[in-house]
């Protein structure tokens, strides 16, 4: 659905938006946008806190994000939050945020209730603690009839782990005679990933500034438009929002031909 001008104008408030909020065409808005959440950890020590208090931050910017994708019309919202390779971090970093992805569930599930969002969970969930996976699953379950936004959350999400387990269910459907190898292509693999279904994302935004894409969605961004700020996670507003918008919108995507 198309964006109203009016409700846009009462949304974007702060000064900085107006004239972003000039420039937006509301019927151009990215189908599905991929977010890259960095910076939590350089945001804590700037501010002389532990690290966990910068993924508290980085928590509260997740639902604005929520709140400004609905507000554009966004269909699909992907954000990167745990990746396989995060579990070398400090032991009492990664346990702090898993039970703050059960806090903010806990938190959250009625918001996303109202507002029509349905979760939905991307990476090897059975790696997880119970508790967060479990959690994760009953939000699933109460969202999945939801149609307003999809949320997808990449969580012990890598993006060749992701390959590896599609090519591993291709390779026993074809072993039990269920799938021809002659046949596949494309759609068979797409619909084997963890975003089977799913649009691919039109824009992928980075934050902090790193120009590294991270393992994150590597068959899915194939030709999708990256934008990176220097804006670390927890400052990602809707402003920020917004902007990674308007200059999406300024791109031409020729997916490959001139």
């Amino acid at each position: 659905m198309t964006p109203n001008a009016e409700s846009l104008r009462e949304f974007f408030k702060d000064p900085e938006s107006k004239p972003l909020l000039d420039q937006l065409d509301p019927g151009a808005v990215p189908a599905h946008v991929a977010i890259i959440m960095d910076g939590n950890g350089r945001w804590a020590t700037k501010r002389a806190l532990p690290r966990l208090a910068g993924h508290q931050a980085g928590a509260k910017a997740v639902r604005e994000s929520i709140t400004t994708a609905l507000e554009l019309g966004v269909k699909v919202l992907t954000i990167y939050s745990f990746s396989s390779e995060n579990w070398s971090r400090p032991a009492e970093e990664v346990s702090g945020l898993m039970n703050l992805f059960v806090e903010v569930l806990e938190r959250e599930v009625k918001n996303l209730q109202a507002e029509g969002v349905r979760l939905r969970v991307a990476g090897r969930m059975s790696d997880l603690p119970a508790k967060t996976r479990k959690s994760f699953e009953r939000v699933e379950t109460r969202t999945a009839d939801n149609d307003r936004l999809t949320l997808v959350v990449a969580l012990n999400y890598g993006g060749r782990a992701e390959l590896a387990d599609a090519v591993r269910a291709i390779a026993e459907s074809a072993a039990v005679g269920e799938l021809d190898p002659a046949k596949i292509n494309d759609a068979t693999i797409a619909d084997a990933l963890y975003t089977a279904g799913l649009p691919d994302p039109d824009l992928v935004v980075r934050t902090s500034g790193e120009m590294r894409i991270s393992n994150f969605l590597l068959w899915q961004i194939a030709y999708s438009e990256l934008y990176v700020t220097e804006t670390l996670w927890p400052d990602f507003n809707r402003t920020e929002f917004l902007r990674a918008i308007i200059d999406y919108q300024q791109r031409s995507r020729r997916f490959g031909g001139r």
